[in-house]
C-alpha cells in the first residue's frame, strides 16, 4: 500500500464504526501512525481552519502542511485513492460520486443508531452528528423492508404458522415501532426517533442472522426443529442487544419487557 503522509483523518471515538475503518487505514498502511485521530482531541489551532459543524457529519481530512480540510465522501476517496488511484477516479465521475455522497450521508446520520457505543460527556468537542429526520425515516424504511422479506421467507418455513405475506410481515414490523412508542410518549421526537432506529437495526441484524437457513434450504431441506431452534437463538441475540441498546440510550428497561408483549401478542393474532 502507498502511504498518505502529512494528513490526518479527525474520526469520532465515541462511534465503534468510525474506529474500525480508522484504525484499519492505519493498519493497512494507507495513513501513517500520525494518520488519525479523534475529533474530540482537536487543538485550537486545528479548530481555527476545521469546520466544527460539518466534521460530525462529514469525516474530515486534514493537510498538516496546507492547513487545508476536505470532507466526507471526498476525504476518504482521498485515502484510498492514494493507494488505489482508479477508485478515486471512478468514484469523482459525478454518478458515482453523487451515489457515493448518498450513502455516506445515509450511514453518517444513521451511525449512532447503527452501531452505537458508550458517549464521554466529558469531552467539550463532541462529534455528534446533525440529527436528519430524512436520513432516519430512509434508514427505517430500508430496515423495515429487509426484515419484512426475511420473515416472509422465514415463516413459509415453519409448516404449523399460517401461511405468511409481505405485507402482514411489514405491518408486524412496523407495528412494533408504533407499539414501543407508546410507553414513549412523554419523551422528545428525537428521543423517539433514536430508539426507532435502534429497535430496527436490531430487528435488521436479527434479519441477517435467519438470512444463512433461507439461503441453505435453497439446496436442502432443513429439518423443522432447526428451523425453530435458529429463530429462538436469534430471538435470544436480539433481545440481548436490545437490552443493551436501552442501557446506552439511559431509556427505561421495561421497553425491554413490552418488546417482548407484542411479540407474544403477535404470535397470538397470527396463530388465531
Amino acid at each position: 500500500m502507498k502511504t498518505l503522509e502529512n494528513q490526518t483523518l479527525l474520526y469520532d471515538e465515541d462511534c465503534p464504526l468510525c474506529s474500525l475503518y480508522t484504525t484499519g487505514f492505519v493498519k493497512s498502511g494507507m495513513l501513517d501512525e500520525n494518520g488519525r485521530k479523534s475529533y474530540c482531541q482537536l487543538s485550537e489551532e486545528e479548530q481555527n481552519f476545521v469546520d466544527l459543524k460539518r466534521a460530525p457529519n462529514e469525516i474530515a481530512l486534514i493537510d498538516n502542511k496546507t492547513k487545508t480540510v476536505i470532507y466526507g465522501i471526498d476525504s476518504l476517496l482521498k485515502v484510498v485513492g492514494f493507494s488505489f488511484p482508479w477508485i478515486e477516479k471512478l468514484g469523482k465521475t459525478k454518478p458515482v460520486h453523487f451515489i457515493l455522497r448518498k450513502l455516506y450521508s445515509f450511514v453518517s446520520y444513521n451511525r449512532k443508531v447503527i452501531i452505537p457505543g458508550n458517549i464521554n460527556e466529558e469531552n467539550k468537542l463532541q462529534c455528534t452528528p446533525d440529527f436528519n429526520y430524512k436520513y432516519r425515516f430512509l434508514f427505517i424504511g430500508f430496515a423495515l423492508t429487509i426484515t419484512s422479506f426475511v420473515l416472509f421467507g422465514y415463516s413459509n418455513l415453519i409448516p404449523n404458522l399460517p401461511k405468511s405475506s409481505i405485507f402482514r410481515e411489514f405491518v408486524l414490523a412496523f407495528g412494533q415501532i408504533v407499539f414501543q412508542s407508546l410507553f414513549l410518549l412523554k419523551a422528545d421526537k428525537k428521543t423517539i426517533m433514536n430508539y426507532a432506529g435502534n429497535l430496527m437495526t436490531v430487528s435488521l441484524m436479527g434479519s441477517l442472522i435467519l438470512i444463512p437457513i433461507l439461503f441453505l434450504n435453497q439446496f436442502i431441506n432443513i429439518p423443522e426443529i432447526l428451523v425453530l431452534g435458529w429463530f429462538a437463538i436469534t430471538v435470544l441475540i436480539i433481545f440481548k442487544e436490545h437490552f443493551r441498546r436501552i442501557k446506552l440510550l439511559k431509556l427505561p428497561q421495561y421497553l425491554c419487557y413490552t418488546w417482548i408483549l407484542y411479540r407474544i401478542i403477535a404470535l397470538f393474532l397470527i396463530l388465531n
